[in-house]
């Protein structure tokens, strides 16, 4: 029946129901009349003694057992009583153990005697023993030396005969067999010859009952066990077009919208992108195994070795040495159902070509992979291939024909694993030692009704046209199994006119070579299936031609896929089935190499308890199949690590261990509890929790050396010296980025505290602090927020272990909660609950090799402590004296890094000044510091405690957590101002430090003017208190480290205050402002200052005796929209640790370690506003879930470096161009000519516009400029002085020709460029002219400008006439100079001339269209007419900033970048060099052309003959380059990243690697006048190793490089407030006099030396460079000259400000005007309809 069924044992012959079956004697008396004589008769050791004893039998088993002899002896049957099988019952395994345990033997004895004593009376023959053949070594000869004593027992009490049943032959029947029969009992006598692999387990597990069956083994697994997760390519990756990669055939099967929603596997888990990612989670989660597979397509694209893409197996060389790194073994997959859809088009796998394109793919894959890759699966469920790929039809490539092709892809996959198998065993075995096997996949299944054989032995093919389809071959005899080949021939018989399947045939060779091909049996398994026989017909597929039915009994818990039901005890079954039919000759391992279960996409999808009961349960089935079953499983794989795309299901299931938000381009993953879970499992190997031991010894800090006693300090302080060395610091060395490593040992941690994570306020005894009685009064924190569930780290604890292992940290700050521990504050109330949570974070800690670091105080003082005055009343310093005194005690053996308070200044200041936390008192004259003074004394109490008591056994640090903000005089060069920021330093960090690690007293500088404010306001005694001399020297020198908390930098001036009311503020007589030039950040009025922290840094050293100090707080806040992307705290870690190793590497300071936040939590009075963890946690879900964010990913990698190491990219290269390498600088005309209307000059649309108001910085004009028409000697004499070999200058083309057009060509105009030419000649320079470079005769722009097609042949004209005059003379020609600008900024934005911006969306590509054009004719007019005679180059300049993308892991910020390099570079350059606009502009304008309204695109189309034309009018690239930006968001002032080489490298690759020259290269500086501009040199020198770099190791065609400019001069809308010179022009003389840069120096000496001469080759000759001017300009340096804007006198800061904020309400307003326009004119042409 059903439920016996379930039940797993069948009632008729198991003697549980008490009653025999009816119909039972019938039945004998039939078998007795066929001429038995005897019949077997199985008793069950577990249903007679439950508990093993004699004295507690289950009597009415007994009965059964009695009922059942006597009908036997009535008919004439004999009795063959078996005493027991070989597997010992669970229930008496549980107590006793197996057969190796003496106890079990013991037990057995009392149990036989037992049976004789009940049944001897009726039995006249017993077998002690059966199927002894599963038994070895000691467990064998314990169960025979067990017959032995029986059988000597037996003789004793009886004279009848104990056989074994080996030494028996009789014939008879098995009970078990007599009742499957009894309902049909006309059948003959059943098959008694040899059973199958299958029904001999099937025998074995067959009358288990339920609760036998599902008990909990709480065993371990065996050392050395493997714990993995896995993935699969298409299913994680993403990056399904990415750098080369090929189509597969899921890309298609998705593009195609045959997956659920029209989902594709594009963009996936976008693992591609995120290796870091995908690591943390493995780090995270414990396993030691990774389990991934290669996408054939990424690595091979069109399926063959011919097609490699490097860039594919660059990504997974990445993946293997980051799993390598962080100890994960990696596991390798070669195929997993992703074939290249190129393949595919040949046949895919029916096509028997494939097996040698595998063949070659896995042997490039071991030979690349292999030195690291150490366990190969050659395919993964090839099985869903052959089935679902071929036969049904579900997966791609969709064929549906179970006939042939789906036995044909299984022939050809067995022999392509073959044949990769023997090429690693014939090539890369031998030196790569590595293991090679396939994991295939298999249900278990079951008969649907036990009782039939039949059933069973559908059950069997069942399997056999699953598992044995592959398994067969390879591990038992190189054929398909006898009965699917007999079936499938059966059938083929049956069915001579349709045929139902064609199974292929093995040649004899190829059976040979595919037998034995693996290392390991690999297993994939999810659920099981009831089967029944049927009869299939003529129908094709496994049912039809094997003959069965597949079903679930609806009682198994059923998964969100219709596939998969929980059925764990097949996963053990099915283990006993592989070890008997496949690993009995060939002894490999079993690799459990898949299990998981999908849940829901929608509801709650991080609690998923169903996927931890399935875990659980099958993986507990697992280690009863190694302990109790003795198959060798070696590894358990949970699938999967992260939700992905689930085939066809797409994203609609989810497998992973982690949830992935697909609804976020970010992918953010976030651990559900099942990851909390399985990391648990693996931490204890199973399902027992090791004890814990620990090697406290090792922790313990031998090497502690007591701080000296220090003089008190100066006023000011002798630290000063910090903001005399660094305050003067330009911004370019301020922020000049410093590459380095700490030393070894640095503590890398992150820290919490108890108040803000552990949440549980009330739990297991806790009593209330003052921040419990404050928040939960409504209106103190915003949105009424509070702590008490806060990330709830005290039910969550293995959910923070899983952060930090993530982290891979070396510390770990937390807090204890004093009210947890002591909930009234006293000893006497101690709750050890709260002590055992903190022994178990602690033990947590340890077994992760963390470091705990343990703040005692962190403001959350108990209540009941509050109410006697807190910290105001001096009895705290015992009362605390008395709590660390505890915690030194019960944690000190582990933990050895001790903080007794956090922040004093803040709880003095904050809880007692101000009133603003609690305990709320405000009373800032007094109150702070009667607070500190005790807060002090009972730090040094709790100190010497310490040291007295517990440091000689426990060799611990005790420091205090001291917070300070850089403090930086408004005027370093006002003594005054010194002495206050120097002050402000004292009140805020000496009122704790100077006591503490000078002389035991407070500072002087805070003694004299608390003492003198007293006096003033007529008191008596200072309101400071002083400490006696005994106090004195108990402060001095109580602490081990320094231990500093910093978060921002202030501006602070000197000041006089009111008197009253009194106040610890005012006594300080300063005023505080914020640092203006630095990033906000979410908390206000702390700005993110990172260059502060280097300098606190060095002060602490100068003022206290150069301490070793750690950075126990640091870190940003962002707010709530910012989660899991937080660019913000990115940045602030790259600049703050950066200055941490300044100061370490740099100045000499002792920095030990450094904490930031691990989690977002409670940020005090902020609640949930802001957030500072390196993980999101999210407060609105009850479970807390925390997910890292990309700053998490960041922190790792810094750990990893332990700093920032030197890059690849910023590391030098020594060498040299070649000798015909052009170094050459630049101008523009209308920059420096000067001479507006000098000899009959015509007007320039430049002209115009800067004689336009409020277009032009100060009102600058080029009227004059640097009047270089007047001064060609001094120019030339400046180029000849840099030792160029080239000039580039631009022709004015209203000078040559006034109106634009050749009516009237300038001679005197034409005069200055012949005289500057043969001057630049004499000079042995080459000229390098540029004919248009943005200065539009005004006469042409009256007409339409380049809007006007006609501009093409007017530029033409231009051309024809400048290449006949001046072209025998010149050799190099660039026809227009960064048309982009002329397009977007000239007639889009409107910040340049003309100055359009009202049609922003349609101008700039029309100008762009007509600018291509003009520069094909100019190039074809010289290739045509000049240059056989002139013998020039001619080419365009295309200006372009390199993006890189805001974050380099996540596609959408990719794709941006490459959006605007394709905008950027891309608008010109690919017309030119490849004929037209780009298919991603194109496509992306029409596109947006269209969503607007209109019927084409904004962008013109070239005509055949126009794009014939045009492409390759190029004799090489003429490139300009300035910066790097990141594509959200874009920052072109400040970003100074070197990646020439990246562009340059784009341009190779985009445009057929054309010889480039840089014709423009360069930065700028504003404000203050400095010769020694370091920062141009710093510029040069990096751009131009990224050049040589870009020619000698990528083999890019450099020709030239091009400083920009040569002299300061007027930069277009910015006037002369921008300057890129590298001369200095002095607009105060009226000469305008040059003045050599320090940069002019520099950039002669790399055109010197033609580069970059080795230091190693000792000095070079070129490096002795010629003496430089050294005249001081006019306006003195550091000094910041008044400009006119808008008729106010302003800084140039200011204007600049004011001029790009008029700028910005001008597009908005022109943007403004088109939109109101648009909406007007849809209006209209709604009305008219």
């Amino acid at each position: 029946n059903q439920q016996s069924r379930k039940d797993g044992v069948n009632s008729a012959f198991d003697c549980t129901t008490e009653t025999i079956q009816d119909g039972s004697r019938s039945y004998f008396d039939y078998l007795r009349g066929k001429g038995a004589t005897h019949f077997k008769v199985p008793l069950s050791w577990a249903q007679l003694l439950p508990t093993g004893l004699p004295s507690q039998p289950q009597l009415a088993v007994v009965r059964c057992y009695q009922t059942l002899l006597n009908q036997l002896l009535e008919v004439g049957l004999q009795p063959l009583v078996i005493l027991h099988g070989s597997t010992v019952p669970e229930d008496l395994r549980w107590r006793y153990g197996g057969w190796e345990s003496p106890k079990l033997v013991q037990m057995f004895e009392q149990y036989a005697e037992f049976a004789y004593l009940e049944f001897g009376d009726l039995v006249q023959s017993w077998v002690t023993l059966s199927h002894l053949d599963e038994l070895k070594n000691v467990e064998l000869q314990n169960a025979l030396h067990a017959h032995a004593r029986v059988y000597s027992r037996y003789h004793e009490l009886s004279s009848g005969k104990v056989l074994r049943k080996n030494d028996l032959n009789i014939m008879g029947f098995d009970m078990v067999e007599m009742f499957s029969e009894l309902k049909t009992a006309e059948k003959s006598m059943p098959y008694t010859g040899k059973s199958t692999s299958y029904q001999s387990v099937w025998e074995k597990v067959g009358d288990q009952i339920t609760s036998e069956r599902d008990r909990l083994l709480p065993e371990s697994f065996p050392d050395g066990f493997q714990w993995a997760s896995s993935s699969e390519s298409f299913k994680v990756e993403g990056g399904w077009s990415e750098e080369g990669k090929g189509e597969t055939i899921w890309d298609r099967f998705g593009h195609e919208n045959k997956v659920f929603d029209n989902q594709t596997a594009d963009l996936a888990c976008d693992s591609y992108h995120k290796i870091d990612y995908d690591v943390y989670l493995l780090r995270g989660l414990h396993v030691n195994t990774y389990q991934f597979s290669i996408s054939w397509a990424r690595v091979f694209p069109h399926g063959h070795q011919g097609s490699h893409s490097e860039k594919g197996a660059l990504y997974y060389d990445k993946m293997i040495n980051a799993l390598i790194e962080s100890g994960i073994q990696p596991v390798v997959t070669l195929h997993h159902w992703d074939l290249p859809q190129a393949l595919q088009d040949f046949g895919g796998w029916t096509n028997a070509s494939i097996v040698e394109a595998f063949r070659e793919y896995a042997d490039f894959c071991f030979s690349r992979f292999g030195d690291r890759v150490k366990t190969w699966n050659t395919f993964s469920s090839p099985w869903v291939v052959s089935h679902a790929g071929y036969g049904t039809g579900e997966h791609p490539p969709g064929i549906k024909d179970y006939v042939i092709a789906s036995y044909q892809a299984t022939h050809n996959m067995l022999k392509s694993h073959a044949e990769a198998w023997h090429v690693y065993n014939d090539k890369h075995r031998k030196t790569q030692g590595g293991k090679v096997g396939i994991a295939l996949n298999s249900d278990w299944a079951e008969p649907m009704d036990p009782s039939k054989p039949e059933d069973i032995s559908a059950a069997e093919r069942y399997l056999q046209f699953m598992l044995g389809w592959f398994a067969h071959p390879i591990f038992v005899d190189g054929d398909y199994p006898a009965l699917l080949k007999a079936q499938i021939e059966q059938k083929r018989k049956a069915c001579p006119l349709s045929e139902p399947a064609r199974l292929p045939v093995f040649t004899a060779d190829e059976s040979r070579r595919i037998h034995g091909t693996a290392d390991f049996f690999g297993l994939n398994h999810y659920t099981s299936r009831l089967v029944n026989n049927s009869v299939g017909g003529c129908t094709s597929g496994p049912q039809g031609v094997g003959d069965f039915q597949a079903h679930v009994d609806p009682s198994w818990s059923p998964t969100a896929s219709e596939w998969i039901y929980s059925a764990p005890w097949g996963l053990r079954r099915l283990l006993k089935f592989i070890s008997a039919e496949y690993l009995k000759v060939t002894k490999v391992p079993v690799y459990i190499t898949g299990n998981g279960m999908p849940t829901e996409y929608s509801g709650d999808t991080l609690n998923d308890i169903s996927r931890i009961n399935y875990i659980s349960s099958y993986i507990n089935e697992a280690l009863k199949a190694i302990h109790m079953d003795g198959v060798d499983v070696q590894r358990f794989t949970v699938q999967s690590l992260m939700d992905g795309f689930e085939g066809p299901q797409g994203y609609s299931e989810r497998f992973g261990l982690h949830h992935v938000n697909f609804e976020l381009p970010d992918r953010p993953r976030t651990p559900k509890q099942s990851a909390y879970f399985y990391s648990k499992l693996i931490e204890n190997n199973g399902f027992v929790s090791p004890r814990q031991s620990f090697n406290t010894h090792s922790l313990k800090n031998n090497d502690i050396n007591k701080l000296p006693s220090l003089p008190a300090s100066k006023v000011p302080s002798q630290a000063k010296i910090v903001w005399m060395n660094f305050s003067s610091q330009t911004i370019f060395q301020r922020k000049l980025y410093h590459y380095g490593t700490f030393s070894q040992g640095f503590h890398w941690g992150v820290g919490s505290s108890a108040y803000q994570v552990e949440g549980g306020w009330n739990a297991d005894g806790k009593g209330f602090s003052v921040w419990d009685t404050f928040s939960q009064k409504p209106g103190n924190i915003p949105g009424n927020a509070n702590a008490n569930v806060a990330c709830d780290s005290y039910h969550r604890l293995e959910e923070d272990l899983y952060m930090l292992r993530a982290l891979k940290v070396k510390s770990y700050r937390f807090s204890l909660s004093w009210s947890r521990i002591f909930p009234n504050g006293h000893r006497t109330s101690l709750n050890q609950n709260g002590v055992d949570y903190y022994n178990r974070l602690i033990n947590g800690l340890v077994a992760h090799n963390i470091i705990p670091m343990v703040t005692i105080y962190h403001w959350d003082l108990p209540q009941a402590l509050q109410n006697i005055n807190g910290w105001a009343n001096a009895s705290m310093i015992d009362i605390f004296n008395d709590f660390c005194d505890f915690s030194f005690a019960t944690f000190g053996d582990r933990v050895k890094f001790w903080m007794t308070f956090n922040q004093p200044h803040t709880i003095a200041w904050s809880g007692y000044g101000l009133g603003q936390i609690p305990p709320n008192v405000k009373n800032p004259g007094d109150a702070p510091y009667k607070v500190a003074h005790n807060l002090l004394k009972a730090h040094a109490k709790a100190y010497h405690t310490y040291d007295d008591k517990y440091r000689k056994a426990q060799g611990g640090l005790v420091s205090i957590a001291l917070n300070a903000d850089w403090i930086e005089p408004k005027d370093v060069y006002v003594p005054r101002e010194v002495m206050a920021a120097d002050r402000a330093l004292q009140f805020q960090l000496g009122w704790f430090a100077h006591p503490i690690f000078k002389n035991g007293d407070y500072p002087d500088a805070m003694r004299w003017q608390v003492g003198n404010k007293s006096e003033l306001q007529g008191l008596s005694v200072s309101r400071l208190p002083s400490f006696t001399e005994e106090e004195k020297a108990y402060i001095r020198g109580t602490a081990d480290v320094f231990s500093i908390n910093h978060h921002t930098t202030k501006v602070v001036r000197h000041a006089t205050p009111r008197l009253n009311p009194q106040s610890y503020e005012y006594d300080q007589d300063t005023v505080e402002e914020e640092e203006r030039d630095s990033p906000d950040t979410a908390i206000s009025k702390q700005r993110a200052v990172a260059w502060g922290l280097r300098r606190l840094l060095i002060w602490i050293k100068e003022e206290y005796g150069d301490p070793e100090i750690y950075i126990t707080d640091n870190g940003v806040a962002t707010d709530t929209n910012t989660t899991v992307d937080d660019t913000n705290r990115f940045f602030f870690y790259k600049t703050y640790i950066d200055e941490a190793l300044k100061a370490h590497n740099l100045d000499g300071v002792k920095v030990r370690g450094y904490i930031s936040s691990l989690m977002d939590s409670f940020e005090w009075l902020n609640g949930y506003k802001v957030r500072f963890g390196l993980h999101h946690v999210d407060f609105m879900n009850p479970i807390r879930p925390r997910t890292p964010k990309r700053s998490a990913h960041y922190y790792y990698q810094i750990i990893k470096d332990n700093g920032f190491p030197l890059q690849d990219d910023e590391k030098p290269l020594y060498g040299h161009f070649p000798k015909e390498f052009i170094w050459s600088t630049a101008t523009a005309s209308y920059q420096i000519e000067g001479g507006w209307r000098a000899d009959g000059k015509g007007l320039s649309i430049w002209d115009k516009f800067s004689h336009t108001p409020l277009r032009v910085f100060n009102d600058d004009t080029g009227d004059i400029a640097c009047d270089s028409y007047n001064k060609v000697e001094e120019d030339v004499a400046m180029l000849r002085k840099l030792k160029v070999t080239h000039y580039r200058f631009s022709i004015s083309w209203s000078r040559v020709l006034p109106d634009g057009t050749n009516t009237h060509i300038n001679e005197a105009g034409l005069n200055y460029y012949y005289r500057l030419v043969d001057a630049l000649l004499a000079a042995n320079i080459q000229p390098h002219i540029t004919l248009y470079h943005w200065d539009l005769p005004q006469a042409l722009q009256d007409v339409g400008g380049w809007e006007n097609k006609t501009i093409v042949d007017r530029f033409r004209d231009y051309a024809d006439i400048i290449f006949s005059r001046l072209g025998p003379k010149v050799k190099y020609w660039i026809t227009i100079n960064e048309p982009y600008n002329i397009a977007m900024v000239g007639h889009g934005y409107g910040a340049a001339a003309p100055g359009i911006s009202f049609r922003p969306g349609t101008l700039p590509y029309l100008v762009g269209h007509n600018l291509i054009k003009a520069h094909a004719e100019a190039w074809h007019l010289y290739n045509d007419k000049y240059r056989a005679k002139q013998g020039g180059l001619i080419s365009i300049t295309i200006n372009s900033d390199w993006s890189e993308p805001r974050n380099p892991h996540k596609q959408e910020d990719i794709d941006a970048a490459r959006r605007v390099v394709q905008f950027y570079i891309g608008w010109f350059a690919h017309p030119i060099f490849n004929g037209d606009y780009s298919n991603v502009m194109k496509t992306i304008i029409h596109d947006r052309s269209l969503a607007g309204g209109l019927s084409k695109s904004r962008l013109p189309v070239f005509t055949p003959e126009e794009i014939k034309r045009i492409k390759g009018t190029h004799d090489y690239f003429g490139f300009n380059h300035y910066t790097t930006v990141l594509a959200f968001p874009v920052d072109y002032d400040n970003l100074q990243h070197y990646d020439a080489d990246r562009i340059l490298n784009f341009i190779k690759k985009e445009y057929g690697n054309p010889p480039i020259i840089i014709t423009e290269n360069g930065m700028s500086e504003r404000g203050s006048v400095d010769l020694n501009d370091i920062h141009r040199s710093h510029y040069y020198e990096k751009y131009i190793t990224q050049l040589l770099k870009a020619r000698l190791l990528d083999d890019i065609d450099i020709r030239g490089y091009t400083a920009w400019s040569l002299m300061d001069n007027l930069e277009w809308a910015t006037g002369f407030s921008e300057r890129f010179g590298l001369f200095y022009v002095n607009h105060s003389d009226p000469n305008l006099s040059r003045v050599a840069k320090g940069s002019a120096a520099y950039y002669s000496t790399i055109i010197s030396c033609n580069g970059f001469p080795d230091p190693a080759s000792g000095p070079h000759e070129c490096l002795n460079r010629e003496p430089e001017g050294t005249s001081t300009p006019t306006v003195p340096p550091h000094v910041d000259v008044l400009v006119n804007f808008l008729g106010m006198d302003l800084s140039p800061s200011d204007a600049e400000t004011g001029l790009y904020t008029t700028f910005s309400l001008l597009i908005i307003a022109t943007l403004g005007a088109v939109s109101v326009s648009f909406c007007l004119m849809k209006t209209r042409k709604r009305l008219s309809k």
